[in-house]
């Protein structure tokens, strides 16, 4: 598990704009059926949170990725239960109150709502997913908590559904390394932030050379 923080530099826009010229030209997988195999996933973990994952979720997974135990105890079991999390961004710094963040990869909205605490009502947080299990849960999570400056998108992290340089932050927690085409993610991610805007993220990182055969096994990738 790896967790970064990076800095905008302003260039989101024009980046952006050459994105399509600079992707990568042999994805390792085919990428539509990578997102579906992740959706059948995380799908299963929004309808049935409790069941056999071969990963830790909710309340096990945010105490053993070290989110403060107040802040978890202060939300209902449904805003918890479907926690998938690697890391906890927050530890790298904490968000100032009055941002814009977005979460990419937002899930059933865990780090949304810990973010949402942070920014406080005079900010915004924008949750993007890809799953609609994933977001009918966490937008009738933030319906029940009553957090009208919380809002969850559907897209896709290589495809933002936010206006360029509106972030003052962008979070993930365990997405980056999910997605197919990683160089449009981070290019994405760039856009929506303002200059000088910071990505705070967690995610899995492997050190070792992957052989390529392997590289191209989707059930590497989600399994």
């Amino acid at each position: 598990m790896r967790e970064g923080v990076m800095q905008g530099d302003g260039h989101g826009r024009e980046r952006a704009a050459e994105r399509e010229a600079d992707r990568q030209p042999d994805l390792m997988v085919d990428a539509d059926e990578l997102r579906e195999q992740v959706r059948d996933k995380y799908r299963e973990v929004a309808l049935s949170p409790h069941a056999g994952h071969h990963f830790h979720t909710g309340r096990r997974a945010a105490d053993l990725m070290g989110y403060p135990k107040t802040v978890v105890d202060a939300l209902p079991d449904r805003a918890v239960e479907s926690f998938a999390g690697v890391g906890n961004p927050f530890s790298l710094r904490p968000i100032p109150a009055g941002s814009r963040v977005v979460d990419v990869g937002s899930g059933a909205g865990f780090d949304s709502f810990v973010a949402a605490d942070q920014v406080g009502p005079q900010g915004r947080v924008v949750g993007v997913d890809m799953t609609p299990e994933m977001l009918t849960k966490s937008r009738a999570t933030a319906a029940q908590l009553g957090l009208t400056h919380v809002e969850f998108r559907e897209g896709l992290a290589e495809r933002l559904p936010v206006e360029d340089g509106w972030a003052d932050v962008v979070i993930s927690n365990g997405v980056i390394n999910l997605c197919p085409d990683k160089k449009a993610a981070f290019t994405e991610i760039q856009r929506v932030l303002r200059p000088g805007g910071v990505l705070q993220f967690a995610d899995i990182a492997n050190g070792r050379p992957v052989p390529v055969e392997a590289m191209r096994q989707i059930d590497l990738w989600t399994g």
